[in-house]
């Protein structure tokens, strides 16, 4: 018998019916967080959290058997694909960093690919509760990657930086950071 979440709850009742045990892997209680805060209408991940219909399907299965998780974003935001011309540089960046052994890589990927199209920080607009869960989803999941960001930068600049390096291009900015509420930390004087 399949469980339908109930809308209306807050993130928290959400995230316990879809991690009801401590002993999940880290990915699984990542995945649990962004949907749960997408389920209460949190974060920026539009229909399907930005996966293809059959991705959703199949991470759904996989992590969340039983359990019936609405395909449409509660929150009925949408993100404009068409603004984002280094989607495919972004997925290529980190399935080259990913760890080659993980079932849901390509989730994952497809997830913070959408969550990079968000005018916030990325574990904001991912649904994460806090900016340490995405540093350690990243550093579990694209190890290689995440170590470089050894100046604690921003994770969403850090991503557009490591593209623009790719590029041989050293000034570049991330899309939406000018509507940020830590834009002057980010770009302010460093006096």
């Amino acid at each position: 018998m399949s469980a339908v979440l109930q809308l209306h709850q807050n993130r928290e009742q959400i995230y316990a019916r879809l991690a009801p045990s401590d002993e999940l892997s880290p990915n699984h209680q990542w995945l649990a967080c962004m949907i749960a805060s997408w389920c209460a209408g949190q974060g920026v991940l539009p229909d399907y959290l930005g996966l293809e219909p059959a991705q959703f399907a199949a991470m759904t299965q996989h992590f969340f058997p039983g359990r019936t998780l609405p395909a449409q974003a509660p929150s009925g935001r949408t993100l404009d694909f068409s603004r984002m011309l280094e989607k495919d540089d972004l997925v290529n960046l980190l399935k080259n960093a990913g760890k080659p052994d993980s079932l849901e890589l390509d989730w994952l990927i497809g997830i913070i690919v959408a969550g990079c199209l968000g005018s916030d920080h990325l574990w904001q607009d991912l649904g994460l509760w806090s900016r340490p869960q995405l540093s350690a989803m990243l550093q579990h999941n694209f190890p290689a990657l995440a170590a470089k960001n050894d100046k604690d930068m921003k994770w969403k600049k850090f991503l557009y930086k490591q593209l623009c390096e790719a590029e041989g291009l050293y000034l570049c900015r991330v899309p939406s950071c000018e509507v940020c509420v830590d834009y002057l930390k980010c770009y302010g004087s460093e006096e």
